[in-house]
């Protein structure tokens, strides 16, 4: 994924918009309770991304995955925020080791994780 956080939010929109269903810069911003020129200032990135909750907000309404908006926006939700802030080193040191991993490899650890299989 080489889009910025604006380049994203604008394509996923237009697309929606071109869909027919109401995705105008103008639309979008209603939905969401902001002003549309602030919605135009994101896209264009003559602003910085928007807050936690903001992100979210997009996410759902545009149907995307809000910790993939939260990584285009440079930002980690606050939730993980404060499970890496228990233990900083061994976060640290377990991505760095899975930076390079394969999918399937990381998906496997998950999967393990989750289900006690450890």
């Amino acid at each position: 994924m080489n889009a910025t956080f604006g380049q994203f939010i604008r394509t996923k929109r237009t697309t929606l918009q071109q869909a027919g269903q109401g995705y105008s810069v103008r639309g979008l911003a209603s939905r969401l309770g902001i002003q549309p020129s602030y919605i135009s200032k994101v896209e264009r990135e003559e602003v910085a991304p928007p807050s936690e909750a903001t992100i979210h907000k997009i996410a759902q309404e545009l149907g995307e995955n809000p910790d993939v908006l939260l990584a285009l926006a440079g930002k980690v939700s606050e939730d993980l925020r404060q499970v890496i802030l228990k233990r900083p080193v061994l976060f640290a040191e377990l991505i760095r080791q899975l930076k390079d991993a394969p999918d399937h490899a990381v998906l496997r650890i998950v999967r393990e994780v989750r289900d006690g299989n450890w």
